[in-house]
């Protein structure tokens, strides 16, 4: 698991993902010009409360497979 913290809506958070997940996320966030912080954000604002962030940024890694036909 790797690490990283940012700071979304002006709070400082960690998130925890495996390094395939982190490279799936960046790659999201380049293809939709946004920063990493910025995609996360994003995320972090449409995810339910019952769903963690580590968790939400995986689904929406592998939405983005699905919609792919991967």
């Amino acid at each position: 698991m790797d690490k990283r913290s940012m700071t979304i809506a002006g709070h400082r958070t960690s998130v925890a993902l495996e390094p395939e997940f982190w490279a799936a996320v960046e790659a999201l966030a380049a293809a939709r010009g946004l920063s990493l912080a910025a995609f996360v954000a994003a995320i972090d604002g449409a995810r339910s409360p019952e769903r963690n962030l580590a968790s939400a940024l995986r689904v929406a890694a592998l939405d983005a497979v699905a919609r792919r036909g991967a």
